[in-house]
């Protein structure tokens, strides 16, 4: 049986494996050594588009994991209840109707393909941000996913991540709560993969 402490050294092992992990990436990248994938930003602007309407204006980007980036390079603020409630994965083509009085109106349009996770819930107790870690990643999730599921640290986590690229942010899907003194794992679990997602 694993203690909490010997649970929370875990943790910081994988953060700390990940964190190591994402600057080496970033380091081939800059050396030339791989090729540097592009941004949802960039992929918005290439793929986006306006359109000007009587009853406003229509706007479709690609959803970041926490805003929606837009063909003009600009980011698109996306309500976190949404989001959430939504269970939007990084990469998700939306589109945004901005009425003419100001309403912002957000649809799914293009859902990417996504596959299913299972980690473990931590909180960094310097930034309060919550992170799932799931194998040797370790994802962004939104705080409106945690507190609606009333997560809390070592809880298991089902998350959506996209099935054929690497992101920065998951999508929780569900929580299961942590039984006292039991012991977790952060492996990351394929659940199944998601074709189309419901």
């Amino acid at each position: 049986m694993e203690t909490r402490e010997i649970q929370e050294i875990k943790r910081l092992i994988i953060a700390a494996e990940s964190s190591l992990r994402e600057a080496r990436e970033l380091l081939a990248v800059v050396l030339g050594e791989q090729p540097r994938l592009p941004t949802v930003a960039e992929e918005a602007r290439d793929t986006g588009k306006i359109v000007a309407q009587a009853d406003g204006k229509v706007i479709e980007g690609l959803f970041d994991g926490q805003n929606m980036a837009g063909p003009d390079g600009k980011m698109y603020s996306v309500p976190a209840n949404y989001a959430s409630k939504s269970k939007l994965v990084e990469g998700d083509r939306l589109k945004l109707t901005i009425t003419n009085d100001g309403a912002f109106i957000y649809k799914q349009i293009g859902p990417i393909d996504r596959q299913r996770l299972i980690g473990i819930l931590s909180k960094d107790e310097v930034t309060n941000e919550y992170r799932v870690l799931a194998g040797e990643r370790s994802y962004r999730i939104l705080l409106a996913s945690v507190t609606y599921f009333k997560g809390e640290a070592g809880d298991e986590v089902v998350i959506l991540v996209p099935k054929n690229k690497t992101s920065k942010w998951a999508a929780v899907e569900n929580i299961i709560k942590a039984a006292s003194g039991e012991a977790t794992t952060t492996e990351a679990v394929a659940v199944d993969d998601l074709d189309h997602p419901a």
